[in-house]
C-alpha cells in the first residue's frame, strides 16, 4: 500500500470513529513471537496498521549481513494475510516517524525490547499527536535472531 493511501485509510476509520493502532519493524521471518505480538497490538484498538522496514533500511539497522531474508514486499504480503493486520506500508527511512506523522495512530505499539516508550525516537511525536506509546511483552525465545542462529547450527531445538 502507498503512503498516500495507507493514511487515507487511517484517515478514513478515524473518521469513523475507530481506534487506529500503529506498529513497525522488519518482521523478516515471521514466527508466533510475530503473531502474538501483533494479535496484542490488535487488540488494543480497531484497526493494526503495520510498517515494514524496506530492505535497504534493513541493512542499515545492522540485523546482520545476510538480512534481510525476506524481500520487503513478500514480508508487506505475509503481514497482510494475517487477520490482525488491517494496512501495511513499506517505509524507507530508519524510524517509523514519517509514517507516524501520517497516520496519526492512537497508539504505537512497540516491543518489549524495549525497557520504556522514553527511548524511541518516535515517542516525543505520537505525544504530540495525542497519542500514546504502549510497550508489549516479547514471547522469550522467539526472534528472527534466534530462528537464523538454529538454522545455522548455533541453537539447540526448540521444546
Amino acid at each position: 500500500m502507498t503512503r498516500e493511501a495507507f493514511a487515507a485509510e487511517a484517515a478514513r476509520l478515524k473518521s469513523e470513529g475507530k481506534r487506529v493502532v500503529f506498529t513497525n519493524g522488519v518482521f523478516d521471518i515471521l514466527h508466533v513471537g510475530h503473531l502474538r505480538y501483533l494479535q496484542q497490538a490488535r487488540a488494543l484498538g480497531d484497526a493494526l496498521f503495520v510498517g515494514v522496514n524496506a530492505d535497504a533500511s534493513v541493512r542499515r539497522l545492522n540485523k546482520g549481513p545476510e538480512r534481510p531474508i525476506n524481500p520487503q514486499d513478500e514480508r508487506a504480503e505475509l503481514l497482510l494475510g494475517l487477520k490482525c493486520v488491517d494496512a501495511v506500508c513499506v517505509f524507507e527511512e530508519d524510524t517509523p516517524i514519517e509514517l507516524l506523522r501520517v497516520v496519526k495512530p492512537r497508539i504505537h505499539c512497540k516491543g518489549g525490547d524495549y525497557a520504556s516508550p522514553d527511548v524511541l525516537p518516535e515517542t516525543p511525536l505520537v505525544r504530540a499527536l495525542g497519542g500514546e506509546v504502549v510497550i508489549l511483552p516479547l514471547v522469550p525465545g522467539r526472534s528472527t535472531t534466534n530462528v537464523v542462529k538454529k538454522l545455522a547450527g548455533g541453537l539447540p531445538p526448540s521444546p
